[in-house]
């Protein structure tokens, strides 16, 4: 269904990203791709769909340029985005409450914008809409409920309580990254103080809403949900979304000594010389491959040159390099310059910020793991 046009959207961008570094460093965790796409892109086009035409970017000071230069003016999307600074991380509630002046008496949809949802939760929206609620959540059984918020409902699926990461939880339904709020929620935000962590908790500041009266829904998502703030998370995000959006359009050259198979997309002045490409497998522009075997599940960004390799189940970002290395589960940055040896034996696993450089000696060792000797993880060049 189509969102009303009062409606608003608030998306959280900001946040340190510590979880994924040494990626973050030099780059916003929500413009880290997932299938060659921006995670915060996947937000914005489900924005779209709803009809929603007004958008608040909360951003940082360390990243908020280079979120505005990826976004934009929404137009795009087909709607405005207003940017709205929040000077230091101090939580999701603290971030609705600078929000305040776009926000103003308009209920809005929340996303945090490292979160990747399936299609559908729309039908929140009909519950809400009727003013029946003041605010409406998503959740979902998680084996790790400590992880997150966790709700605990009554057997109508209302919340009856929230608790921000609990040591010991008294159930699994974690809160999933989409909130739906009306204006009550600000005064909510107002009278709750920072939690232990020095934050302004948006648990804490629902609780608050419950203690007033207020009457909070929540649905359970069905699809898939993703926090892709780590890399294991951000690695199946990719699988999934290779699985269900990648296609076959083969853009760029190959050449017949190459076996292309299943759903593999090239782009533009791509290059597959005597490889095997094992969809699915998104290259991007310009990428070079030669001798190689890519895939499955893997996003190779733009201009990347890959020879006498293999890589499985791996994101590569734009401009890197690599040759005689064999890449399993591995998150690689901008500029990377990775070169084994004559003799690929064993998988390696990396986890790279941009501009990294390993070589041979590091390689062609059989326990290679996360960030281990031989890389400058996040320097730019001088």
């Amino acid at each position: 269904m189509k969102a009303k046009p009062l409606l608003k959207a608030l998306v959280l961008s900001g946040g340190e990203g510590t979880r994924m570094r040494p990626l973050t460093h030099t780059i916003p965790k929500q413009l880290i791709p997932v299938a060659n796409k921006p995670t915060i892109f996947y937000i914005m086009e489900q924005i779209s769909s709803l009809g929603i035409k007004d958008v608040g970017v909360v951003i940082s000071p360390r990243t908020g340029e280079l979120v505005k230069k990826s976004l934009g003016d929404g137009g795009r999307w087909h709607f405005n985005i207003t940017y709205i600074l929040q000077d230091k991380p101090a939580g999701l509630a603290h971030a609705v409450w600078v929000a305040g002046d776009f926000l103003g008496n308009h209920p809005f949809l929340m996303f945090l914008g490292d979160n990747l949802v399936k299609p559908g939760f729309e039908e929140m929206l009909g519950t809400f809409a009727d003013g029946r609620c003041d605010a409406g959540v998503l959740i979902k059984p998680v084996s790790e409920p400590e992880r997150f918020g966790v709700a605990i409902v009554d057997k109508h699926f209302n919340i009856l309580r929230l608790v921000e990461k609990p040591r010991d939880p008294a159930s699994n339904y974690a809160l999933v990254g989409v909130y739906l709020f009306n204006e009550n929620i600000h005064k909510a935000i107002r009278e709750i103080t920072p939690s232990a962590r020095g934050e302004l908790e948006i648990t804490d500041a629902i609780q608050r809403l419950l203690e007033t009266g207020g009457n909070v829904t929540a649905r359970v998502q069905e699809g898939w949900w993703f926090d892709t703030g780590c890399k294991e998370d951000l690695l199946e995000a990719n699988s999934v979304l290779l699985d269900e959006r990648c296609t076959r359009r083969i853009e760029g050259g190959v050449d017949d000594k190459s076996h292309v198979e299943g759903r593999v997309e090239t782009g533009l002045g791509s290059s597959i010389y005597d490889s095997v490409v094992l969809g699915p497998v998104v290259l991007g522009e310009g990428v070079t491959v030669k001798n190689s075997h890519i895939g499955p599940y893997c996003s190779i960004g733009k201009n990347c040159t890959l020879e006498e390799v293999r890589v499985e189940n791996s994101i590569i970002l734009d401009d890197s390099v690599f040759g005689m290395v064999y890449l399993k589960e591995s998150l690689v940055g901008r500029h990377c310059r990775i070169k084994g040896n004559s003799a690929i034996e064993a998988a390696v696993t990396l986890n790279l910020g941009d501009w990294s450089e390993i070589g041979p000696a590091v390689v062609s060792h059989r326990n290679t793991g996360l960030t281990k000797g031989g890389q400058r993880s996040g320097d730019t060049p001088s």
